[in-house]
């Protein structure tokens, strides 16, 4: 077990190998602390129920394949297994003070097959998200995000395993994405934890997704431009990746922009797409389909209730 004092210390000592960046130090459950991977230090000897990983930078490319766990997503030589009960709440603890506090937080699991998750690549896992804060309030330009509430809170994030999640091996892999450049910052890791007294509510197939395959480079909630003249009036933001874990949404994630990430610069002065109008005929433009943008020739009408929004200047979305 370890102490606050002795996570601050160990983030203090850590930081100067990368002082704007980082990642998840450690984690907490029912009173138990469990030390992360040391990502500077030697692997000999190095025992933790985190995966290793190899640095505090991060990953710029939706697609890279260390994004699942932030390295080539294979477990440790004396890798352990935490022990959780389904309904109970795990904590990640990031380097303190966390510098990004523009973008979501997410937290995903992933079932291994066989009788532990020692030995399997997290690369063949498939994902499922059980939690995820993007833009709590304001606009997209000066608003309160997922990432400032966890720097709040001590650079931690706090994710309940939910009590419908079957019993069983699984990978956690908590995440923030920082949003305050171009390309998007992506900071991943995860960890192997033993689910026991779960339930019988398995992740349906949309809910369901591979890393790398969750995300692409041109995904709206990955090129938005938090800068932008129009973020100043912008308060819906679309978190990457699929529906959430219990919900009732049946749909895959949202499309993919098709507009090449070049055309998405961070101070990018293109004018914006049009949405669609209330006085339109019905539309046929599904939820999460997109319905506008710089170039766009499709229909630019919403089915009922979801009306068109815009994300990006190349973008347009129902929802």
């Amino acid at each position: 077990m370890l102490g606050f004092v002795s996570l601050a210390t160990l983030a203090a000592a850590l930081l100067p190998e990368a002082l704007a960046h980082g990642g998840v130090l450690s984690y907490s459950n029912a009173g138990t602390w469990y030390w992360g991977w040391r990502p500077y230090d030697s692997p000999t000897g190095q025992t933790s129920i985190q995966r290793p990983w190899s640095s505090y930078n991060p990953i710029t490319v939706a697609t890279d394949p260390t994004i699942a766990c932030n390295d080539n997503g294979a477990s440790g030589a004396l890798q352990l297994t935490a022990t959780v009960q389904a309904g109970s709440a795990i904590t990640a603890y990031w380097n303190q003070v966390w510098p990004h506090d523009i973008g979501p937080m997410l937290t995903y699991l992933a079932q291994c097959p066989g009788s532990s998750c020692t030995g399997v690549n997290a690369n063949t896992l498939k994902w499922f998200k059980i939690d995820q804060a993007g833009l709590l309030s304001g606009t997209i330009y000066d608003g309160y995000w997922g990432s400032g509430k966890m720097i709040a809170q001590n650079s931690s994030w706090t994710t309940t395993i939910p009590s419908t999640v079957p019993s069983g091996n699984y990978m956690i892999r908590f995440e923030t994405i920082a949003l305050h450049s171009m390309p998007a910052q992506f900071y991943p890791e995860c960890a192997q934890i033993t689910i026991t007294g779960g339930g019988n509510l398995a992740p349906t197939a949309a809910q369901l997704v591979s890393f790398p395959g969750a995300y692409a480079q041109s995904d709206p909630g990955i090129t938005i431009d938090v800068y932008a003249q129009a973020a100043q009036s912008q308060s819906t933001y679309i978190i990457p990746g699929p529906p959430l874990y219990g919900s009732s949404a049946s749909s895959p994630a949202p499309p993919a922009s098709s507009a090449p990430a070049s055309q998405t610069s961070a101070h990018s002065s293109a004018p914006s797409a049009p949405s669609a109008t209330p006085t339109q005929a019905a539309g046929t433009v599904a939820q999460y389909g997109q319905c506008g943008g710089v170039g766009w020739t499709g229909a630019t009408s919403c089915v009922a209730p979801f009306t068109c929004h815009v994300l990006n200047s190349y973008y347009s979305q129902c929802y």
